[in-house]
């Protein structure tokens, strides 16, 4: 199959009438002074000087698409900025999924706000789990995808890897067995949101040969803009044209975009290295002390800025956290997890104080 039938065949998994949206058309952008956007002439009285917060911003902030793009090695035409990789889960379900008809697989234990999306859109869940190690179950995944047809299609499926709140990376085989199986059915969306924190290939490498397949990435981990909320989709442009129908026009905040790029600068990208590098030593040596405490059954694997433990008793284990001013995440009883409780990989200060309390 070219990559133009290819494309041709994911388009249409979309929905019709978005496909046949005419987009808003937002004010344009040309260097003139600006009388065309209903926008205040002065600058808000609280701003600092020239902060030009009267102004709309850019839609998609074009230096920074560009940036984005070099960074994650891709072309600018694939990048759709948005709030967060969590928008890119809302953009993805309301374009390909037809509230009633239509459904989204997922593979539990794992990021909430797939399913959150379906709901909302009115979209089913298709729920295939993931093995007791925490691996996937590729082949009912593709069993999966080709069953849903008769009922409600399956129009995306979601790949979290490294997984949330597991930790665990998703084996590369298992992925392209359900990328294959997938062609001409349905989007697969690899979420790597902690993609930083693991060595291996990102799938972004891939999208040149799997039209229906999707990458979502965020600044919210590794480069420590969760309050900006920086996010982006890589997809085939006319996937990601698609998106930009249905993205509202003045998206992304400037001092948000502002400090995604000053982010993507070469000094502060070998800041963002070094920590990462820090976290991913001390999540090697909480693990191994975790794991030594009589309050922790088991630690998990984890290639993210996370661990996943079985504790003895959940609720103990997140008192004890709490009495030392920490706040841990709590899944016990949630997607057959049972005791378990996730742990985010602090300040080399912060995890001796949790040891300590924990102990």
């Amino acid at each position: 199959m070219s990559e133009t039938q290819g494309i041709e065949s994911v388009l249409q998994l979309a929905r019709p009438e978005i496909l046949a949206l005419r987009a808003y058309e937002h004010a344009s952008w040309n260097g003139l002074e600006r009388m065309h956007a209903n926008e205040a002439p002065w600058p808000p009285l609280t701003a600092p000087c020239g902060s030009e917060l009267n102004i709309y911003p850019e839609p998609q902030p074009q230096a920074l698409v560009a940036a984005l793009a070099s960074y994650y090695d891709t072309q600018a035409d694939r990048v759709l900025i948005a709030r967060g990789s969590d928008e890119g889960i809302d953009l993805l379900t309301r374009v390909f999924c037809r509230a009633l008809q239509d459904a989204v697989l997922i593979c539990p234990p794992t990021f909430g706000m797939y399913a959150v999306a379906a709901h909302i859109q009115g979209a089913a869940v298709v729920s295939v789990p993931l093995r007791e190690d925490f691996s996937l179950n590729a082949s009912r995944v593709v069993e999966s995808l080709q069953d849903s047809a008769p009922n409600a299609p399956v129009k995306i499926v979601w790949l979290c890897s490294p997984n949330n709140p597991t930790g665990n990376a998703l084996s590369a085989e298992s992925i392209d067995e359900i990328v294959a199986a997938a062609r001409g059915r349905a989007l697969v969306v690899v979420d790597e949101a902690y993609a930083e924190f693991n060595p291996t290939a990102s799938y972004v490498k891939r999208l040149d040969d799997e039209p229906h397949l999707v990458v979502l990435r965020t600044l919210s981990k590794a480069h420590a803009l969760a309050g900006a909320r920086i996010g982006c989709v890589l997809a085939h442009p006319e996937l990601i044209r698609l998106l930009r129908k249905v993205i509202p026009p003045y998206a992304i905040a400037r001092d948000s975009a502002h400090q995604a790029l000053l982010a993507m600068q070469p000094g502060n990208l070998a800041i963002t290295t070094e920590r990462i590098q820090t976290l991913r030593r001390e999540r090697e040596r909480m693990a191994t002390a975790l794991a030594a405490l009589p309050a922790i059954r088991r630690v998990w694997p984890s290639e993210a800025n996370f661990l996943l433990v079985e504790a003895q008793d959940a609720a103990a284990l997140m008192a004890a956290a709490a009495a030392a001013g920490l706040m841990l995440r709590d899944f016990s009883g949630k997607s057959g997890l049972d005791q378990a409780v996730r742990i985010s990989i602090g300040t080399p200060n912060q995890n001796d104080r949790l040891l300590r309390s924990l102990a």
